[in-house]
C-alpha cells in the first residue's frame, strides 16, 4: 500500500516520481496484477490523474482501460473508474478561463483520443453493451462517454452505432431509466446521436421516441418545466426538421393534438422566467417545423388542417392578441400564425375573423399592419408583421379582394382605420422603411389577380387642398421622380412592376401619362453608383414590362415606338446589362432563398421573395422582346395565335371526350343496375314457378284425398269389388317394394364378399391403399342399411293400411250380405272368403319375407364391424412398417455417409501416399487386375482338367 500512499500524494521517502513515470507504474500494475483488488485501486489512481495529466493517461493507459472493460465485467466498480478515466481523456471540457490555443489544443487531443478509441469499432460496441447494466455506476459514466464519443467525431460514431445489432434500440432505454441523472444524459446523448442522421432520425422516431418524449414533457410541466424540458424540445427538432417521414408519422400518430396544451397561457402574463420563454420558443419552432414552407405542399397542408382541427391554431391567435407577452416570444407567435395559415383557405378565413380584445374590437389584421407601420416598434417585429400578412395573401383572392376593397371610393368608412388605409399611410410616410413594407404588401394584394389589378385603378387620392385626387398609381410615380430614399423607391418600383405585369390597361394607364416614360429612360440612361444601378435596373425592369404588355393602345407608345426610344436614348446592351444587374445583386439571392423576410438591418431589407420570383420570369422575355424586330414580333404573334387555335381545338377536343368518358361511365353504371336488377327478377320468378309447382302438388294431393273420401262414403253399400281393386294395387306395390329389397341385400352380400376377399388376397403393402376406398364402400352400405330400414317402416305402414283395408270390407260385407233381405248369394260369399283368404296367406309370406331382410340386416351389421375391425388393424400395421421404412432409410443414409467419409479419407491417404512418392494404384487398375487373375486362374483350371 505504500506505493499507492505516494502515488495519491502520501509522505514517502526518497524523491518522488514524475507523473509519466507513475502513470507507467500504474499501467503496469493494472496489466500484471492478478489481484482484482490491485488492479482496481491502479485504476483509481490513474483516474485521480486523468484530469492533470490527460495526455500521459491517454497515451499509456487507454489500452489497458478497455482490457478491463472486457475482462473485469463482474466488478461494477472498476468498470465505473475505466468509464470514468476514459471520459475524462476524451472529453473537452469547456473552462472559461482558458484562452482559445488553450481551447483549441484541447479540443485536438479529445479528437485524436476519440479516434483511437474509435479505430477499433468493437470498442463502440462493447460500450453499448455495458450500457444495459442497471448499476449506477456503471450506466451513468458510459453513457456520459458515449455523448463525449459523438461530440467529437458524430458520423463516425454514428455510422458504428448504426450498423451494430439493437444498437439504437439499447440507448433508447435510457429514457425509460426511473434515475432521473441517466434519463436526462440519455436526452443529451440522443440529441447528439440523432444530428443530421436521417436513418437514425426514423429509428429512433419508430421506437416510440415520440410517445416518451411528451410524457416526459408533460410530466415536467410543459412550457413551465425546466432544462429537462427544453432538451426533449430539441431533440424532438432534430427528429422532425427536414424529415418528412418522422414528419409524417407525428402527424399520424395525433402528435398534433397534444402540443396544444403547451400554448395555454393564462391571463397573467407579467412574470416569465428566461426558462420558460426558451421552452416556449422551442415549441412555437416546433410548431413551424411541421408547417415549414420547404416541405412538400400535401404534407404542409395536412398539418395546417389538422393544427385548425385540434384547436392549436386558435389557441396561438390567442396568444398573440394576449397582453404581456415577451416580444422575442410575440415575434416567434407571428412566424408561427404565419406559416400555419400561408395557402391554407380554411386557415386564413379564420385568421381573418379573428379580432384583437380592444374598444370597439378591431380585426387583428389591422392591429399588426399598425405594429408594421410604427417606426417605434423593433425591427424583427416588424419583419415578422409583413412575413404574416403575406402569408394570409398567399393565394388568397378572396383576402386580396377584401383588402383591395378597403381601398376603394364606395367601401371607405371614415369612423374606423382599415387595412388600406394603413397601407395607404405607410406608403407615403416619411419612414422609408414604413415606405417599403407598405409597398410589398399592397404588391402581394395584387399578386397574380388580374381582377385587383384592374380594380386598384379606380383609387384615386386626395392631395392638397383645392387640387383634383391623383390615382394612386400616378402617386406613385410622382414620389419615385422626388428622388427619395433608395429604400423607398425600390419599394414603389417593386409595386409598380408586379402591379402593370400582365394587366395590359395598367400598362396603358402608367403609359397615359407623359412624364413617366422620360423619367425612366433618364434614370436607366444614367451612369451612379452600386445603389442607384439597383434602382436603374428596376427602372428598366418597369420599362421592359411595359414593351412586352404593350397592347398598342396608346399611339405615341407602341411596342415598336418604346423599343426605337430605348435604343436611341439608352442602347440595347445598356439596357440588358441594367436590367441582368437586378439578379446579379447580393440582397437578392438573400430574398430568393425562402419566403419569410429575415434582414440582419433595416437597410439591407431591399428585395421580396416574390419578386425575385416575377425577375426571374420576366428577365428572359423583355431581353428578347427588347431585341426582336417587328416582323418577328409578327410572325411571333401569328405563331401564338396558332397555337391558341390549336391549343383552343384539343381543349375541345378533350371536353368531347370528358363528356363522352362521363356518359360510357353512366351507361356502364347503368347496364351494371339493370344486370343486376334482371337477375334479381330472375330469382324471383325461379322462386315464384317453385312456389306455384308446390301449391299445384299440394291442390292434387288435396283434391285426391277429397276424391277418395267421397267415393268411400258413395260406395260404402256397393259392392266389394273396388276395395279388392285397391288391395291388388297395395299387394302389387308391397311387391315390388320386396324385390327392391332383395335386389339391395344381393348387392350388399356381394359388395362385402368382394371386400373380404380384396383383404385376404391383397399383400400387407397394398391394403394401407384400398382402406380408403373400403371405408367409401362401407360408408355405401351402412347408406344401404339404413334404406333397408326406411323400406321396412314403410313396409309396416303397409300392413297397417291393409288391416285397415280388411277392417273396411268386413265392414262392407257386413253391410251388403244382412240374413235374409241379401241380394247375394252363397256363390259370391265363397269367391269373397277365398280371395280374403289368398290376401291373408300373401300378408304371411310378406311378414316372413320382411323377417328374413331383418336376420340378414343384422348379419350385415356384424360384419360390418369385423370390417371396420379389420381395418384399424390394417392401419396399425401400415404405421408400423411406414416407421420400420423410415427408420431403415435413415440408416442407410447414415451408412452412405459413413462410406462417403471413409472415401474421402482414403483418397486422402492415396494422395498424401502419391505426394511422398509411394506408388498407389487406383481402384480401376485394382480391379482390372483382380480380373486378369482371375482369368489367369480359369485357364489354369483348364489346363488341369485337360
Amino acid at each position: 500500500m505504500n506505493f499507492f500512499r505516494g502515488v495519491m500524494g502520501g509522505q514517502a521517502a526518497g524523491p518522488q516520481p514524475s507523473g509519466a513515470e507513475t502513470i507507467q507504474k500504474l499501467c503496469d500494475r493494472v496489466a500484471s496484477s492478478t489481484l482484482l483488488e490491485d488492479r482496481r485501486d491502479a485504476v483509481r489512481a490513474l483516474k485521480s490523474l486523468s484530469k492533470k495529466y490527460r495526455m500521459e493517461v491517454g497515451t499509456q493507459a487507454m489500452d489497458h482501460l478497455i482490457n478491463i472493460l472486457q475482462t473485469d465485467r463482474s466488478d461494477s466498480e472498476i468498470l465505473g473508474y475505466a468509464l470514468d478515466t476514459l471520459y475524462n481523456i476524451i472529453c473537452n471540457d469547456e473552462e472559461e478561463e482558458q484562452d482559445e490555443n488553450a481551447q483549441k489544443q484541447a479540443d485536438d487531443m479529445g479528437a485524436h483520443f476519440t479516434d483511437k478509441f474509435i479505430q477499433d469499432p468493437e470498442h463502440v460496441t462493447l460500450l453499448l453493451t455495458l450500457l444495459e447494466e442497471f448499476d449506477f455506476h456503471v450506466r451513468w459514466p458510459g453513457v456520459k462517454l458515449l455523448t463525449a464519443l459523438l461530440k467529437n467525431q458524430g458520423p463516425q460514431v454514428q455510422g458504428i452505432i448504426l450498423v451494430s445489432p439493437m444498437g439504437v434500440s439499447r440507448l433508447m432505454d435510457l429514457l425509460a431509466d426511473s434515475r432521473e441523472v441517466i434519463r436526462n444524459d440519455g436526452l443529451l446523448l440522443l440529441q447528439q446521436l440523432t444530428k443530421g442522421n436521417a436513418a437514425i432520425q426514423k429509428i429512433v422516431a419508430f421506437e416510440n421516441a415520440f410517445e416518451r418524449l411528451l410524457d416526459i414533457i408533460t410530466e415536467e410541466g410543459s412550457s413551465d418545466g425546466g432544462i429537462v424540458v427544453e432538451d426533449c424540445l430539441l431533440l424532438l427538432l432534430n427528429l422532425l426538421k427536414n424529415n418528412s417521414s418522422n414528419q409524417n408519422f407525428f402527424k399520424e400518430g395525433s402528435y398534433i393534438q397534444r402540443m396544444k396544451p403547451w400554448f395555454e397561457v393564462g391571463d397573467d402574463n407579467s412574470g416569465w422566467s428566461a426558462q420558460k420563454v426558451t421552452n416556449l420558443h422551442l415549441m412555437l419552432q416546433l410548431v413551424r417545423v411541421m408547417v415549414s414552407p420547404v416541405n412538400s405542399p400535401g404534407a404542409t397542408a395536412s398539418c395546417q388542417k389538422s393544427m385548425y382541427l385540434c384547436g392549436l391554431l386558435q389557441q396561438l391567435c390567442t396568444i398573440l392578441m394576449a397582453t404581456g407577452v415577451p416580444a422575442d416570444i410575440l415575434t416567434e407567435t407571428i412566424n408561427t400564425v404565419s406559416e400555419v395559415i400561408r395557402g391554407s383557405q380554411v386557415n386564413q378565413d379564420y385568421f381573418a375573423s379573428v379580432n384583437a380584445p380592444s374598444n370597439p374590437p378591431r380585426p387583428a389584421i389591422v392591429v399588426l399592419l399598425m405594429s408594421m407601420v410604427n417606426e417605434r416598434q423593433p425591427f424583427v417585429l416588424r419583419c415578422a408583421v409583413l412575413y404574416c400578412f403575406q402569408c394570409f395573401l398567399y393565394k388568397n383572392q378572396k383576402g386580396q379582394g377584401e383588402i383591395v376593397a378597403t381601398l376603394l371610393p364606395s367601401t371607405i368608412d371614415a369612423n374606423s382605420i382599415s387595412a388600406g388605409q394603413l397601407l395607404c399611410g405607410g406608403l407615403f410616410s416619411a419612414d422609408s422603411l414604413s415606405n417599403w413594407c407598405a409597398a410589398v404588401a399592397l404588391a402581394h394584394a395584387l399578386q397574380d389577380n388580374l381582377t385587383q389589378k384592374e380594380q386598384l385603378l379606380r383609387v384615386q387620392l386626395a392631395t392638397s387642398m383645392g387640387n383634383p385626387p391623383v390615382s394612386l398609381l400616378q402617386q406613385c410615380t410622382n414620389i419615385l421622380s422626388q428622388g427619395s430614399k433608395v429604400q423607398t423607391r425600390v419599394g414603389l418600383l417593386m409595386l409598380l412592376c408586379t402591379w402593370i405585369s400582365n394587366c395590359p390597361i395598367a400598362v396603358t394607364h402608367f403609359l397615359h401619362n407623359q412624364e413617366n416614360v422620360p423619367f425612366l429612360t433618364a434614370q436607366i440612361s444614367e451612369n451612379l453608383g452600386e445603389d442607384e444601378r439597383l434602382v436603374q435596373g428596376l427602372c428598366a425592369l418597369l420599362l421592359g414590362i411595359c414593351i412586352y404588355y404593350n397592347d398598342n393602345s396608346l399611339e405615341n407608345y407602341t411596342k415598336e415606338k418604346l423599343k426605337q426610344l430605348i435604343e436611341k436614348r439608352i442602347g440595347k446592351e445598356n439596357f440588358v446589362e441594367k436590367l441582368v444587374f437586378v439578379a446579379k445583386h447580393e440582397l437578392y439571392s438573400r430574398a430568393a432563398q425562402k419566403p419569410q423576410p429575415v434582414f440582419p438591418s433595416p437597410e439591407q431589407m431591399l428585395f421580396d421573395h416574390e419578386f425575385t420570383k416575377l425577375v426571374k420570369e420576366l428577365e428572359g422575355v423583355i431581353t428578347k422582346a427588347v431585341h426582336k424586330s417587328s416582323e418577328e414580333e409578327k410572325k411571333e404573334e401569328e405563331v401564338k395565335k396558332t397555337l391558341e387555335q390549336h391549343d383552343n381545338i384539343v381543349t375541345q377536343y378533350k371536353e368531347l371526350i370528358r363528356e363522352q368518358d362521363a356518359q360510357i361511365q353512366e351507361l356502364k353504371e347503368k347496364v351494371s343496375s339493370m344486370s343486376s336488377q334482371n337477375e334479381q327478377l330472375q330469382t324471383t320468378v325461379t322462386q315464384q314457378l317453385s312456389q306455384i309447382q308446390q301449391h299445384k302438388d299440394q291442390y292434387n294431393i288435396l283434391k285426391l284425398k277429397l276424391g277418395k273420401d267421397n267415393q268411400s262414403q258413395s260406395n260404402s253399400q256397393g259392392d266389394g269389388s273396388q276395395v279388392n281393386g285397391l288391395q291388388t294395387e297395395e299387394l302389387t306395390q308391397l311387391r315390388e317394394e320386396v324385390d327392391q329389397l332383395r335386389k339391395q341385400h344381393t348387392l350388399l352380400q356381394t359388395q362385402l364378399g368382394d371386400k373380404d376377399a380384396l383383404i385376404n388376397t391383397t399383400p400387407c403393402s397394398t391394403q394401407s391403399a384400398l382402406i380408403s376406398a373400403y371405408t367409401r364402400r362401407l360408408i355405401l352400405s351402412i347408406l344401404n342399411m339404413s334404406q333397408v330400414q326406411s323400406q321396412s317402416a314403410e313396409i309396416n305402414q303397409l300392413k297397417t293400411e291393409r288391416q285397415e283395408l280388411l277392417r273396411r270390407a268386413e265392414a262392407a260385407s257386413s253391410d251388403t250380405v244382412p240374413s235374409s233381405d241379401s241380394s247375394l248369394d252363397a256363390a259370391k260369399m265363397a269367391e269373397l272368403e277365398s280371395r280374403l283368404a289368398a290376401q291373408t296367406a300373401e300378408t304371411e309370406k310378406l311378414k316372413e319375407e320382411t323377417k328374413r331382410l331383418s336376420e340378414s340386416r343384422a348379419g350385415l351389421e356384424q360384419q360390418l364391424a369385423s370390417a371396420t375391425s379389420t381395418v384399424a388393424i390394417l392401419q396399425t400395421e401400415k404405421a408400423k412398417l411406414q416407421t420400420e421404412v423410415q427408420e431403415s432409410k435413415k440408416e442407410q443414409d447414415d451408412l452412405l455417409m459413413l462410406l462417403a467419409d471413409q472415401d474421402q479419407k482414403i483418397h486422402s491417404l492415396k494422395q498424401r501416399l502419391k505426394n511422398l512418392g509411394e506408388t498407389v494404384e487406383d481402384e480401376d487398375d485394382l480391379d482390372a487386375k483382380d480380373q486378369t487373375d482371375d482369368d489367369e486362374e480359369e485357364e489354369e483350371e483348364e489346363e488341369d482338367e485337360d
